[in-house]
């Protein structure tokens, strides 16, 4: 049971600094704006679809919490 604890605490860390991350997010000078982001703008309706920031993100959070266990 104390596992689970433990696990729920860091579950809750993890996503309280993930709300923060997102929050501050306009302030990066790359979000948005990396070649293989898809945009596509039309009279009335934008389309917007992160693929490469998504892809780095994946990548940096797989280093990180692949470090985390290895520990």
């Amino acid at each position: 049971m104390e596992h689970l604890g433990k696990s729920l605490v860091f579950i809750g860390i993890a996503i309280a600094v993930a709300g923060a991350a997102l929050m501050f997010f306009n302030k990066l000078p790359f979000s948005g704006r990396l070649p293989g982001d898809i945009v596509i703008h039309k009279k009335n309706f934008t389309f917007y679809f992160p693929l490469a920031t998504s892809l780095i993100l994946s990548i940096i959070f797989s280093l990180v919490l692949y470090l985390l266990r290895r520990k």
